[in-house]
């Protein structure tokens, strides 16, 4: 009799279980269901500031990496009310000490991870310091159209008003809602989405430091409802040319700024026998030095401003123009070119779409 009676409430859309004290409790069969349907989203963790805590909660800038992907999950019960989460540590270090072969096995695995149909997003815990190149990298070599979603904090679990907990629920929420994919990898911070290609740090200490000064942001996280009003032109994830799944290592490339005015080879020249194939010229102008520089052979030059806003625009046969890319983005871009070819005309054309 009494199975009979929970058939038909279960028809009814009420389903009755047993409590532990034996008595009958009342729950509504949507509800139920509409949990067995959260999005799946993997958490990889990498270490970084949203990872680390200090000896006092009021500081905020001596600090070390010491939590876990399990810790951060349990640090926010709430994400399981919007996603099933499930947490992968990756590396834990501070995100100045990522290599390049760091993220070559990072971009590896969520591509792993995103072929499963049961993921339908993931999210990197990652540090800020070097957040957006990693962000930039995996924007092009991820093969799929599922939200990517990488997230940090500027200030450490442990302080009084760490951006580490909302920031996470915020990273899940977006990565689990359907509205986040094909609009290439995502960084979300300060109740903020914005693109990988257009988004930069701008302060070392400010919890609104990640924006996209010049291109906007492309949408935000208000009362818990995910909003995009934009998503980005430029070429990204399954549209680029870029295969790293039998890819063994990346090109070396190096960074050089000039802004004193000197027309100094040297450090140019130690790059390179050092055995750089690429080189970014961080601010570098027309100068006296394009010439020397342009007859150099072996190694391909891209010109980039370190300006947030900085736009190349000098053509030059002799060098690679980085578009609206920082010298950090175009550094990320050269070495994925260069795995493809030398020629300055075709990697002018992946700096001209991606």
């Amino acid at each position: 009799m009494k199975q009979k009676w929970l058939f038909l409430l279960i028809a009814t859309g009420m389903a009755f279980c047993y409590s532990t004290n034996g008595s009958l409790v009342r729950v509504h069969a949507e509800e139920t269901a509409v949990k067995k349907n959260l999005p799946h989203v993997m958490v990889l963790a990498t270490g970084g500031t949203i990872a680390s805590t200090a000896e006092s909660n009021t500081d905020s800038s001596n600090y070390q990496v010491t939590n876990g992907v399990n810790e951060l999950i349990n640090a926010v019960p709430e994400v399981k009310n919007i996603a099933t989460v499930t947490g992968e540590q990756v590396i834990n270090v501070s995100s100045q000490d990522i290599s390049d072969d760091d993220r070559l096995a990072l971009g590896k695995r969520v591509n792993e991870l995103l072929a499963k149909d049961d993921v339908n997003g993931v999210v990197v815990t990652h540090g800020t310091e070097t957040l957006e190149q990693t962000a930039y990298f995996l924007n092009l070599v991820v093969k799929s159209d599922k939200p990517v979603v990488l997230v940090g904090s500027m200030r450490p679990a442990s302080a009084i008003s760490t951006d580490g907990p909302i920031n996470f629920y915020n990273a899940v929420k977006v990565a689990g809602d359907r509205q986040s994919q094909g609009k290439g990898v995502l960084i979300v911070l300060n109740d903020r989405i914005g693109s990988a290609r257009f988004i930069s740090k701008t302060s070392n200490w400010t919890t609104d430091s990640f924006k996209s000064l010049e291109q906007g942001f492309l949408g935000d996280i208000v009362g818990g409802k995910v909003r995009f009003y934009q998503q980005p032109l430029t070429k990204h994830t399954y549209q680029t040319e870029f295969d790293i799944a039998n890819l063994a290592m990346l090109p070396k490339v190096d960074i050089l700024a000039e802004s004193y005015g000197s027309n100094d080879l040297a450090l140019l020249n130690a790059a390179i026998q050092s055995g750089a194939k690429g080189v970014v010229l961080g601010g570098w102008a027309a100068s006296s030095a394009d010439e020397k520089m342009g007859n150099l052979r072996g190694v391909v030059l891209v010109k980039s401003f370190y300006q947030a806003t900085g736009q190349t625009l000098y053509e030059q046969d002799s060098f690679v123009e980085s578009n609206s890319l920082n010298p950090q983005k175009a550094r990320i871009l050269l070495q994925l070119a260069l795995t493809k070819t030398t020629d300055p005309k075709k990697i002018q054309q992946y700096f001209n779409e991606y």
